[in-house]
């Protein structure tokens, strides 16, 4: 990791997507809605794609108990389980709008839930989901079958509700695991907690748990986040996500219950990450990439390792390039080379569904030119490599042609290290797979033409 200085992580400190796809959601437009999105999931039914390649399916349940300062999703907070009985009634409503038009019985992969909390759930509710799925979609074994879990809504008896009812991996909501930062962000859930709980989960038999992290939080330090980072090497949890928070109070509510004279600056920020890398790669673990880090052996790592990595909206997986059906409130999905967006509210979302309308309020349909920038940046961000043969014969374009000012401004990155550019194509070097989102911002036209990018979290 020496390679890897607190200098160079400064000057690639810049705002940019995450590119959970391409175009990214703020190019969604409301022109796009229900009719073109029916057209999407019927050519899926007709075309071969069906059967070839089974369905990605995201779940949304946006109810929290308690807010948590920090918190950009899409949520709400309430001390009223029985909204949630409320809700599912109208997920099941809304599968059955969509099994209308793409049929019953698709066969499915992969299946997140998040949030919000998704263990906001009763054991009831969490049971009449997974039943209102199975009835609709057909669960191949082998799948990702995956839950969110906020520490604080679970024991052990809940994680093996969960284990039974088919989930195979878990992603604990973390943080920070310092009593002082937990207080700034109102989250307070002791380490202890966590520990157990990961240590039931390995008991049940989970294929990997998950442990997010995030730096750049109130009342953080260096030296606080570096126990931390002891402490969660000590866990050894399978996967660990670190994100950067992005303090953005204008967009966020939330954000505004924050102290900024609590937050660390910039430089504090770089060094948090700079010790994060050398703890977990120190500790064993293979940094997946865009802040994600795996065990050796788990199914993360071992897909990077054999070029079988993609990248969809819950981010990396294991999982072939698939469709996305995204179910419940503010949901994305992907179906064909359209994007899809659901409402963002209840009350608007409830209103389509008692009008037997699928909720898409905007969404996107791809340009060739789109197809083709995703087929790049998913390869840069997914493989480390873009070959240009392959991407020549797929597209029938002459690449250096086609992206000849890309190609200049990879000069630069090439000179600093980050990218190797030979006659065959372009390869991302070990340091440079640390700053993949500024390779892959280079093929975004969206992005070159419009330099507003305060949106966007910062790369850092």
């Amino acid at each position: 990791m020496t390679a890897v200085t607190p200098e160079l992580l400064r000057r690639f400190d810049v705002p940019g997507p995450r590119y959970t796809s391409y175009p990214t959601a703020d190019r969604f437009v409301e022109a796009f809605g229900q009719d073109e999105y029916i057209l999407a999931l019927q050519q899926r039914r007709l075309g071969s794609v069906a059967k070839a390649l089974p369905l990605s399916l995201y779940v949304h349940i946006p109810f929290c108990e308690s807010l948590c300062y920090y918190c950009a999703c899409n949520k709400i907070i309430t001390k009223h389980p029985e909204r949630a009985d409320v809700y599912l009634r109208y997920l099941s409503r809304e599968i059955d709008l969509h099994t209308a038009h793409c049929g019953v019985g698709q066969y499915v992969s992969q299946l997140h839930l998040g949030g919000g909390s998704p263990t906001f759930l009763s054991d009831a509710g969490l049971r009449e989901l997974m039943a209102m799925i199975k009835r609709s979609f057909n669960l191949v074994p082998g799948g990702e079958y995956s839950i969110e879990v906020d520490p604080r809504t679970v024991n052990e008896e809940r994680l093996a509700l969960l284990a039974e009812l088919g989930f195979n991996r878990l992603s604990f909501g973390v943080q920070d695991f310092d009593p002082e930062v937990q207080k700034a962000v109102h989250r307070v859930q002791p380490a202890e907690q966590v520990f157990g709980l990961v240590a039931a989960a390995r008991r049940l038999g989970f294929e990997s748990v998950n442990v997010d992290l995030i730096y750049g939080l109130p009342r953080q330090t260096p030296e606080s986040f570096d126990r931390t980072l002891k402490q969660v090497v000590e866990l050894r949890p399978d996967r660990i996500a670190l994100y950067a928070y992005a303090h953005l109070p204008e967009r966020f509510k939330p954000q505004r219950r924050i102290v900024s004279a609590e937050l660390p600056m910039a430089s504090a920020k770089v060094s948090m990450l700079s010790q994060s890398l050398d703890a977990f790669l120190d500790a064993g673990y293979v940094y997946v990439g865009m802040d994600h880090f795996a065990l050796p052996e788990d199914a993360l790592a071992v897909a990077k390792r054999q070029g079988r990595l993609h990248r969809n909206f819950q981010g990396y997986s294991t999982q072939p390039d698939c469709d996305l059906i995204g179910l419940g409130v503010s949901s994305i999905g992907r179906v064909g080379a359209t994007y899809s967006q659901n409402a963002k509210t209840l009350d608007e979302y409830y209103d389509f569904i008692n009008n037997g309308r699928l909720p898409v309020v905007r969404g996107l349909a791809l340009t060739r030119d789109d197809l083709v920038r995703r087929s790049v940046i998913m390869a840069l961000m997914c493989q480390g490599e873009l070959l240009f043969e392959p991407m020549e014969q797929s597209w029938l374009i002459d690449f250096r042609s086609y992206f000849a000012a890309e190609m200049q401004q990879l000069e630069e990155m090439a000179a600093q290290g980050l990218v190797t550019l030979g006659k065959d194509g372009i390869t991302v070097t070990a340091m440079g797979w640390f700053f993949v989102r500024g390779v892959a911002m280079i093929f975004d036209r969206h992005l070159q033409v419009d330099r507003n990018r305060a949106r966007f979290s910062r790369i850092i």
